[in-house]
């Protein structure tokens, strides 16, 4: 029933504000009432499942009107989102147990899921647009619940992502309608066909892309997932890695499988994004030595193993069945690997009250379940057959070699391709090893002794054996579950039916998965065990990777500091020079918002660069300056706007309005 899809958006989103009152006086009653909302819509995710694919509109809202839709991939995600947010919620009991702003956790915790739900079930780009931008807001509040100053910095990093992501997708939306006018998922590949500008479908296209990547965690703005998962609670970090990196990821097969369906030009560049990302999310989680940012980066790595797949998609043109099938899978058992991964390092954290690797060494001695419930999900994620992450990853290999034989002259690209997507499998063995010895086989530092009982709540505990359980299985007959689910989400992304069913365990493909296992146990034995632990003494790990090799405070905020500094000495001499001969006789309402401005200065400093700031001398003293910004001399005398860079920023605005007036009427 279409009516469904409504209440799957916006039920958690009404049902928040009474989460929030309830907890006021009664906090047993909100989590009873979070959990009853979160499994309603598990239920109402269940009946969509059951049913031919629908489709809603709400014509005339936002202007150019929303549309949901089920069915395929739609709903193949909407269930991932549902049952991932109902564990969460029951990990979110115990891990909650005893901290404060609860009521806002949850408050924003089902807005957030509302509108997750909103852009896996949008039918159009606009809708997609709406609650891609709704859920990054409201899920900013998980990254900062803990208030602590390492959160409150990681919030800033995602939010700054958030919105500049957000812009640049507006804008490339903008381009997209006004070249094909429509942006509804039906029509896009037919219009995107017809269109006769390809410079200016590229350029919306590419814009659009850029946010999308962005929350997906792609290369090179990743630069959120490395901060935001250790900052933020576990059943949190579980979403933000498990549930709402794909929403990236579903913004960016959106336009590959439309805009560019099986385009070339498309491929290879996702082929690049996502080479890259594979490689240095597998790195970065090698040297990390903090265990939520190891899975935090590790979760940028198998970003890349998709975009991977989406890439042979376009690349492999009606012949990518494999490559579709292969993307499919990934996603989904990424989703359910990192479900348990992360609130298992809560689980860790709650009786060690650290991530790092080198004060909860031994925690897991003489705990076999937590073993298990870890141990497989890493096995997993590294391709071991007869666990589902190897079905996937063998799937998404085939397509490459597929792709090598109809390369041609680029085939030793495509097979360097290969190899990096091998090296990158035999790097998450080597990281998940590193995690797993270090917790359930090193022995515990001398001063610590690790409870061995009651270290997990039951409800937890049940939470995560099945999640667990589900892999073997899903991985022990691939070809009557996965293959299944892979069918039913196909059409999403126009994909062909497999000509016969996947040998997964032949020896050709159980080749290709020896391999990355073998290269993984060379690079632990190696680079972990040789060169990523201290000797002498107490064996320790530590991190190679240099301060200055961080690409927010090496790169990204260095260049936004130099131009602010620039736009506001470029602003004061416009300000005084320009301005002064067009301007001089309007009221004065800007001087005081714009020396406010300047003595904050050091606020903004502190902001983009983390550290104290200390002003340059010549920048000082232009700062210092009285008559800095101002018309006259003697403003106190002047009739009329003491024009600012406040005022500047009014005119850019207003001018932005018009800009976009300019587009709709035309």
């Amino acid at each position: 029933m279409s009516k469904n899809l409504e209440l799957l958006v916006f039920l958690p989103m009404v049902c928040a504000p009474f989460s929030y009152w309830i907890g006021r006086a009664w906090k047993r009653g909100r989590d009873v009432f979070v959990q009853a909302v979160v499994i309603l819509e598990l239920l109402l995710v269940i009946t969509i499942l059951a049913e031919e694919a629908t489709f809603v509109r709400w014509e005339g809202f936002c202007g150019l009107g929303i549309g949901f839709a089920s069915g395929s991939f739609h709903s193949v995600m909407a269930f991932l989102t549902a049952s991932g947010w109902l564990a969460a919620t029951i990990l979110s009991q115990e891990y909650f147990a005893h901290v404060k702003h609860r009521n806002r956790y949850y408050l924003f915790w089902l807005v957030t899921l509302g509108a997750t739900m909103g852009v896996f079930l949008s039918a159009d780009l606009y809708t997609t647009f709406i609650f891609f931008e709704l859920m990054s807001f409201t899920s900013y509040v998980a990254v900062v619940q803990t208030e602590e100053p390492a959160a409150l910095k990681a919030g800033d990093t995602y939010l700054a992502v958030a919105v500049i992501g957000g812009l640049v997708t507006l804008s490339g939306l903008f381009l997209l309608y006004y070249q094909l006018g429509t942006l509804q998922l039906s029509q896009l590949a037919q219009a995107a066909a017809q269109a006769p500008n390809r410079s200016l479908l590229w350029t919306g296209g590419l814009l659009t892309l850029v946010g999308f990547a962005a929350k997906a965690g792609a290369f090179p703005l990743h630069i959120w997932l490395p901060t935001a998962h250790p900052a933020a609670p576990a059943p949190a970090s579980a979403v933000l890695s498990g549930v709402i990196t794909k929403t990236g990821i579903y913004g960016v097969a959106v336009l590959s499988t439309t805009l560019f369906l099986h385009d070339s030009t498309c491929g290879t560049v996702l082929a690049v994004l996502g080479a890259i990302t594979m490689v240095l999310g597998a790195v970065l989680a090698v040297c990390s030595i903090d265990l939520k940012r190891t899975l935090a980066c590790s979760s940028i790595s198998q970003i890349g193993f998709i975009l991977v797949g989406l890439s042979m998609q376009c690349l492999l043109g009606h012949h990518n069945a494999l490559a579709v099938a292969g993307t499919i899978l990934h996603i989904v058992n990424h989703s359910l690997i990192k479900m348990v991964l992360f609130p298992a390092a809560g689980v860790i954290h709650l009786s060690t009250h650290s991530f790092d690797l080198n004060k909860i060494q031994g925690f897991g001695r003489g705990k076999p379940f937590l073993a298990v419930i870890m141990g497989i999900p890493m096995l997993s994620l590294a391709g071991l057959p007869l666990l589902n992450g190897y079905v996937s990853k063998t799937l998404l290999h085939e397509s490459i070699v597929e792709y090598i034989a109809v390369a041609g002259q680029w085939s030793w690209l495509v097979t360097g391709l290969e190899w990096l997507f091998l090296f990158s499998g035999g790097l998450t063995l080597a990281y998940m090893l590193k995690l797993f010895i270090c917790i359930f086989v090193e022995a515990p530092p001398t001063a610590d002794k690790w409870r061995k009982h009651n270290y997990i709540a039951s409800a937890s505990a049940v939470t995560l054996l099945i999640y667990a359980i589900t892999m073997p299985v899903l991985g022990i007959q691939p070809n009557d579950i996965m293959d299944g689910i892979a069918s039913f989400a196909r059409d999403f992304f126009h994909g062909e039916a497999p000509a016969h069913p996947v040998a997964y365990f032949s020896m050709i493909n159980l080749k290709g998965a020896a391999i990355s296992l073998l290269i993984g146990m060379i690079l632990y034995l190696t680079v972990v065990r040789g060169l990523l632990m201290k000797q002498g003494g107490e064996r320790q790990y530590w991190d190679p990777i240099p301060a200055w090799c961080n690409l927010e405070y090496g790169l990204y905020r260095p260049l936004l500091l130099f131009a602010a500094e620039v736009l506001l000495v470029t602003a004061a001499f416009v300000d005084r020079i320009g301005f002064r001969l067009l301007f001089r006789g309007l009221p004065a309402v800007c001087m005081k918002g714009y020396r406010w401005l300047l003595d904050r200065r050091g606020r903004l400093i502190w902001l983009l660069t983390g550290e104290e700031y200390v002003p340059r001398p010549s920048l000082e003293q232009v700062v210092d300056d009285p008559h800095f910004g101002v018309y006259a001399d003697h403003p106190q005398a002047e009739r009329g706007v003491l024009h600012s860079f406040a005022f500047g920023l009014i005119l850019t605005g207003l001018g932005l309005v018009f800009a976009i007036l300019f587009i709709f009427l035309h």
